[in-house]
């Protein structure tokens, strides 16, 4: 029995099959627990190479509960179509649900998935669903993958309306630099369509079924990044119109209107993103034809990649304002606590007001109320004036005294902080497999200019994965000096601590432990002060909380500049 088998790669299997570049499908169930797969077939709408004939072989008679590996305990079948079925499974080991795709040992394409899912399982990238194990035994092939149960449909999502336009390009930017990277290994996907792309809770965007669905469906293509990078630009249109930009009507979208010819999104729907309506233009080849005054087509993910990058960024919506509700008077506050509550509808009298003090004791009280005012104003102004002299005298005594002083016993503003040069710095990765981080950029941290950036590995979480407590940077300052402040710009907010090494023998301690906590903090400009007076040669800015990068769609630290002062 395997346990395990994707360490293996055997892309070139001996089948004799073309090597496949595969694609995520609606009906392979790559695991989103709230949305069944839908079995929808439809090539011709999406404008992607077709399918084999029909397979003869039969899928696996399983049922719920069968268990393969001892480990997989079948749930529910979710799809069942061309020789091979889909299932949502239960990771008994693990204690989580994971998707299952079964086909005969004999099937014509059994060899091929099992190829297409190693080559997918090795590429790693956390923009797709990674696929968890790839096995043949007792007659059976299956392709275990992970089972998003927080994760939605991009089908889902139009069905409620387009996308507002920061979604959109945030969804085809990290579409496109995730198809950018598969590409670049030799892998594809040829039928990327809403069902293939879903949005965490998180907001981060990811691909279902790469090299495995294709593998599936037998489907393959002479051009795979020019099919994949049309297919990015058919999921903008419909993120953008919510409409297919085919004839046909597919994944529960109204087709354009017939014999028309490709017109843009921003001429079928009013208020839509001029940049982003000429990119899925781009985007969107149709065998070459596009609209007159869009530029040159993308024909593949890295074109597609760069033409994202020369668009003036779309920022997010700024938050909706609510205003309180008005401020709500109680009865009590009313004054009618403890008072029989007026019959509505009924016409209350207003009580008059009191008459004036027109009586001679009226005037004489009204006299005597003038006076003590009088009076009053009059002390409070003499006491206030008597101290205004009393305190310039003491000022002139206190200037005087500090003026023929010898020794000058005042105290002293402290100085304003000044910058102390970081003489060099050294990557700190200790809990890290190879112990480095991008070593070469390190100087980029701290070379004053904005643009630059030392970053991290990319994790698939913004605790690093769960994998180690941190990364950072140690700073030489040269010599041990008083340290009050350091500054550290990110891009994205990062959580970040600043650790000192304990007592300055000249070597730069290598072990975590030698160093300790003085000040942390959290944002994209952080600025750390010690809490009490630091005297120290070698500071550690150490990143534990990493934040979404918009280019890469990975969880990654970017450290812009780093600032010490006295």
């Amino acid at each position: 029995m395997a346990e395990r088998s994707t360490a293996a790669v055997d892309v070139a299997d001996n089948s004799g099959d073309e090597p496949l570049t595969a694609q995520a499908d609606q009906s392979t169930a790559d695991g989103v627990a709230t949305n069944r797969e839908r079995d929808t077939d439809t090539d011709e709408a999406q404008g992607s190479g077709g399918t084999e004939g029909s397979e003869k072989a039969s899928p696996p008679e399983l049922h719920s509960g069968h268990k393969l590996a001892r480990r997989y305990r079948l749930e529910e079948c979710v799809t069942r179509l061309d020789g091979f079925s889909s299932w949502r499974a239960v990771d008994e080991k693990l204690r989580r649900a994971v998707g299952v795709h079964l086909l005969p040992a004999d099937h014509s394409r059994a060899r091929s998935v099992l190829a297409a899912a190693r080559s997918s399982a090795l590429l790693g990238d956390p923009r797709f669903v990674q696929v968890l194990d790839a096995v043949e035994e007792d007659n059976v092939v299956y392709v275990v993958h992970e089972w998003l149960p927080d994760a939605t449909e991009l089908t889902t999502l139009l069905s409620a309306g387009p996308l507002e336009p920061y979604d959109g390009y945030q969804m085809v930017s990290q579409i496109a630099a995730a198809m950018a990277a598969a590409h670049r290994e030799g892998l594809a996907h040829l039928r990327l369509n809403p069902n293939a792309v879903l949005r965490t809770s998180s907001g981060q965007w990811r691909i279902r079924g790469l090299a495995v669905n294709a593998a599936l469906r037998g489907i393959s293509s002479d051009t795979p990044q020019r099919t994949d990078t049309e297919s990015i630009g058919a999921l903008l249109y419909a993120a953008l119109t919510q409409r297919w930009p085919y004839e046909n009507d597919a994944y529960g979208l109204s087709g354009l209107p017939k014999d028309i010819g490709p017109i843009a999104p921003d001429q079928v729907r009013a208020g839509v993103h001029r940049g982003l309506s000429e990119l899925s233009m781009r985007a969107l080849v149709n065998d070459g034809a596009t609209a007159s005054r869009h530029e040159s087509a993308c024909t593949t993910p890295e074109e597609l990649v760069k033409a994202i990058s020369e668009m003036p960024r779309i920022r997010p919506p700024e938050p909706a304002f609510t205003a309180p509700p008005e401020y709500q008077r109680t009865t009590y506050q009313q004054g009618t606590y403890g008072r029989q509550a007026p019959h509505p509808n009924a016409t209350q009298p207003i009580a008059a007001p009191p008459p004036p003090l027109q009586s001679r004791t009226g005037r004489a009280l009204k006299w005597a109320v003038s006076a003590l005012l009088i009076a009053a104003l009059g002390l409070g102004s003499w006491q206030l004036a008597d101290a205004l002299m009393d305190q310039g005298n003491k000022s002139d005594e206190t200037n005087q005294t500090q003026t023929t002083d010898g020794d000058d016993n005042s105290p002293k503003k402290p100085a304003a902080g000044k910058p102390i040069a970081i003489q060099e710095a050294h990557d700190f990765d200790p809990y890290g497999s190879d112990g480095s981080e991008y070593p070469d950029d390190v100087p980029k941290a701290y070379d004053g200019d904005p643009k630059s950036y030392w970053q991290t590995s990319y994790y698939e979480g913004a605790n690093l994965g769960n994998l180690k407590s941190g990364v950072g940077l140690i700073l030489d300052l040269g010599k041990s000096q008083q340290v009050g402040n350091v500054t550290v710009s990110f891009m994205g907010s990062t959580s970040v601590e600043l650790r000192t090494a304990s007592g300055d023998d000249g070597v730069m301690p290598t072990s975590f432990e030698s160093y300790s906590k003085v000040a942390e903090g959290s944002g994209t400009t952080v600025t750390l002060k010690p809490d009490k007076d630091l005297n120290s040669r070698y500071l550690l800015v150490w990143l534990t909380e990493l934040p979404i990068q918009a280019d890469d769609g990975k969880w990654r630290g970017r450290v812009m500049d780093i600032k010490v002062t006295s």
